[in-house]
């Protein structure tokens, strides 16, 4: 694989070497090649050695896919840099020196499943009283579950849980009702994490709250991994939850650290439900002042009458966004090479369900050549349907000269898969 042709921006975002840097990628901008290509020119200028290098992702594939471009473009034998999940970073590093906070570096990661299995293994061992229901709990551990999940992302240990649980009021009956519910789940959460330790278990929650633990409470093995790595660039930033911003701001530190680069866009932010925190990319300015800041707008993957409707959409979601918080902007030019179509975005409104799917049907028969079907069918003595109604001509008869697309060319996006059934 060649050298990757840049623009004037991503040239300047690959070669910046002045501190931190926040790297505003929009959709289709080639993030990734900016990322990669960074990382290369990191190594080849010198600037740092291939495993003084940092680079955290948000998926396996995304890090795989990183990993295989750097590796591609490198001569045999070289040094790799250190690319990974937030998880496995973490898994390493607490396997390595997991001992110093009482964690055996031997543990056992927990999947979803697992961790319900293990905590319905200790149901009685937990201080539950009267949130346990006397009937079947699946339900009450699930929640439960989830709730101890959010705590993670949010960085809330048990002990602060604990700690809040009960500084709560308690003067009214509604009051020691709710001090007596949140305080059996705080020392449920405290009995869950201790339960966990002793049977050398961990599951993903733990993976990055521990390694901020181990990190907090011992500052020699802090001090040794801010020194071993020179640079730190964190790609998806917006998906990031507030746990894991907060590991790369103490893994960073206040005063002369790691140079870091984060990779981001608000407006691409998806998994809030997943407790990621559009905030890490709004406050980034704010916590890093002196960052330099380059906005990638040039869009190598759609037409611009498509970035142009997109745009007048996510704009709804103002004030919350960095063309406002920021004063820049986000809008995206269409680079790319496309056939001219004026017609590339249309909107149809249909009052029910059927409607709309019958309106969809009729559109692609008509961009796949076969509109003459549609009338067709209308006819009840047409030959072209068998009993069932089902088409005969689909397989038999060539497509019309009006045809543009094969019906491999088109795909339908749906919210969930109960909507695609109509």
């Amino acid at each position: 694989m060649g050298q990757v042709n840049l623009n004037e921006k991503q040239k300047e975002a690959v070669e910046f070497n002045k501190g931190d840097l926040l790297i505003i990628a929009g959709a289709g901008t080639g993030k990734t090649s900016v990322i990669t290509e960074r990382i290369i020119h990191i190594i080849n200028s010198g600037w740092a050695k291939p495993s003084q290098i940092l680079a955290l992702t948000f998926t396996e594939k995304a890090a795989q896919e990183m990993q295989t471009r750097i590796d591609e473009r490198m001569e045999y034998g070289y040094d790799e840099p250190y690319i990974s999940t937030f998880h496995s970073f973490c898994d390493h590093i607490l396997r390595d020196e997991g001992y110093n906070i009482g964690l055996d570096g031997g543990y056992s990661l927990l999947s979803t499943a697992q961790a319900y299995i293990f905590l319905r293994k200790h149901l009685y061992d937990m201080p539950f009283k009267t949130l346990l229901p006397k009937g079947n709990p699946t339900k009450f551990l699930n929640d439960f579950l989830k709730h101890v999940s959010r705590l993670q992302d949010e960085d809330v240990s048990p002990e602060e849980y604990v700690k809040y649980a009960q500084s709560l009021p308690k003067s009214t009956p509604a009051e020691k009702d709710e001090y007596a519910r949140v305080n059996e789940l705080a020392n449920g959460y405290k009995k869950y994490a201790e339960l966990k330790i002793l049977d050398s278990r961990v599951d993903f929650g733990d993976l990055i709250l521990l390694t901020i633990k181990l990190f907090r409470e011992k500052s020699n093995i802090l001090e040794k991994y801010r020194k071993r790595f020179k640079y730190i660039l964190v790609d998806e930033f917006q998906d990031t939850n507030y746990t894991q911003n907060v590991l790369v701001n103490v893994l960073k530190g206040e005063k002369e650290g790691p140079s870091l680069t984060v990779v981001g866009d608000d407006d691409q932010a998806i998994y809030k439900f997943r407790g990621a925190a559009i905030s890490n990319i709004l406050q980034f300015k704010e916590r890093y002042p002196k960052a330099h800041e380059i906005v990638l707008t040039e869009n190598y993957r759609s037409k611009q009458e498509i970035l142009d409707s997109a745009h007048v959409l996510i704009r709804h979601n103002d004030p919350n966004r960095l063309e406002v918080t920021e004063k820049i902007d986000k809008r995206l030019v269409a680079r790319g090479v496309f056939d001219d179509d004026k017609d590339a975005v249309k909107l149809m409104v249909s009052q029910k369900e059927t409607g709309e799917a019958e309106r969809v049907a009729e559109e692609i028969m008509k961009l796949t050549g076969y509109g003459e079907l549609i009338k067709q069918r209308e006819d009840k003595d047409s030959q072209t349907f068998d009993e069932k109604g089902q088409s005969t001509l689909l397989d038999s008869q060539e497509p019309g000269k009006e045809a543009k697309y094969k019906f491999s060319d088109i795909a339908i996006l749906v919210r969930a898969n109960a909507n695609a059934d109509v």
